[in-house]
């Protein structure tokens, strides 16, 4: 048997921006997306502690150290700037690799930068 578990988290990152004439996706500052251990083209569930919506789209890198976390495309529409998001990835593995499995927790401070 093959169970979803949470590979990669970054808690209460704030929204810098919304692009809604750009194809889709989420744009992360690349520091966090390597502190999360999330990479390019990854499905990213998104969860907006400001309103309540959740929404899955694919990550792109930012440019280092920008703090930039930019909603693009129709997930712009779900967002406003500043709105506070929770950043989740999962994996499949089984329940055995889960057991000692240990997920990728990322804490930015207020400017969404690694302390």
């Amino acid at each position: 048997m093959q169970i979803h578990v949470v590979k990669s988290k970054i808690h209460r990152v704030k929204v810098t921006g919304a692009d809604l004439n750009y194809i889709g996706s989420i744009t992360i500052d690349e520091d966090l997306m390597e502190a999360a251990n999330i990479i390019e083209g990854e499905k990213i569930q998104i969860v907006n502690n400001n309103n309540g919506e959740r929404l899955e789209t694919y990550v792109i890198p930012g440019p280092r150290n920008s703090g930039e976390i930019t909603l693009n495309g129709a997930a712009a529409r779900k967002v406003a700037k500043g709105d506070i998001l929770i950043l989740i990835t999962y994996a499949m593995m089984s329940v055995e690799e889960a057991k000692a499995f240990k997920p990728s927790l990322v804490f930015p401070n207020d400017e969404n930068l690694l302390a």
